[in-house]
């Protein structure tokens, strides 16, 4: 069903600061020109969002401990083509930070009011992280505006995330320890404000194959956004909400549009669990890279995406 333009959305551009109101006084079009930030009143939240380039509309989806910055290097050659529309989700960045509402159904739908409200009745989504299981939910509840979906190394919450150890056996690649940390209540904001680039900087350290790829202006703006009680809350919730997560994937039927799912070398969970939750998918790998994908390899990336869409 349409909105409401005029009572459900309102759009106010800005020269907003890169990631977060706190981060660096760098604007977005001096840092990516052709590229303007907007906000959107949707689904009850104020949200932020970054656009640039003319033609089919691309949502690009980011995921934790990062922003809608994470696309800046593939931004620019995506927008030659299509038209891009980078968001901060629900509790992150630019966009509010509401005690709830942090399941990815309703992350999706957030979009979805988004979307529609620009103008546009379906999309192609790519989502990384926590964004994508936000772009499988969006394929799942909003088929019809899904023109096709990318899922960057991650997919939606099912029941294999009760089988991640605690104690992750010997030659583990990645020990994804976090999940259960940020599941813990109000103790991450006690230690970790004001604390959070030690945070950001161990996950990429640990994670990247070139460290260099996530710079130290990268890691300051991602840093900003995360470094406040309200911000490191919010972005907790988005893995506490995995119980409610698992349980609206059971109810979901497969995704008929095209479906990508791109995974760091060392990363065979998608190959495993993508195929039987989609009539058309289509599985491909990014050598030497670790999870943030956009980020440390994004001429693969541009590639892989080029010749799905």
């Amino acid at each position: 069903m349409a909105l409401n333009r005029r009572n459900l959305f309102s759009i106010t551009a800005a020269s907003a600061v890169l990631g977060a109101p706190a981060a660096a006084a760098d604007t977005v079009s001096a840092s990516l020109p052709g590229f303007r930030s907007g906000y959107a009143n949707v689904n009850g939240i104020r949200m932020h969002y970054v656009t640039g380039g003319r033609g089919r509309p691309v949502v690009l989806v980011p995921g934790w401990p990062q922003t809608w910055w994470e696309f800046h290097k593939i931004m620019p050659a995506l927008a030659a083509k299509y038209r891009v529309i980078a968001v901060d989700l629900r509790g992150q960045g630019g966009s509010d930070k509401p005690a709830g509402g942090y399941d990815k159904k309703t992350m999706a739908r957030d979009i979805y009011e988004l979307v529609c409200g620009l103008g546009y009745s379906t999309v192609d989504i790519i989502g990384h992280d926590i964004g994508a299981m936000v772009a499988f939910s969006f394929a799942a509840n909003h088929p019809g505006a899904t023109r096709t979906v990318s899922l960057l190394d991650v997919s939606h919450p099912d029941e294999n995330l009760f089988r991640i150890p605690l104690l992750a056996p010997p030659g583990t690649p990645v020990h994804v320890w976090w999940f259960a940390f940020n599941q813990v209540r109000c103790l991450p904001e006690q230690l970790l404000t004001g604390r959070f680039r030690y945070m950001v900087d161990w996950l990429f350290d640990t994670i990247l194959v070139d460290k260099t790829s996530v710079g130290d202006r990268d890691r300051a703006i991602y840093a900003a956004a995360y470094d406040r009680p309200d911000a490191i809350r919010a972005g907790n919730a988005w893995y506490q909400a995995f119980y409610q997560d698992i349980e609206d994937q059971k109810g979901y039927s497969k995704i008929t549009a095209p479906m990508l799912g791109l995974a760091a070398e060392y990363n065979d969970t998608l190959q495993y669990s993508l195929p039987d939750k989609g009539t058309n998918v289509k599985l491909g790998k990014i050598a030497k890279a670790g999870h943030f994908l956009p980020e440390e390899q994004p001429e693969a990336v541009l590639k892989a995406l080029a010749e799905f869409l």
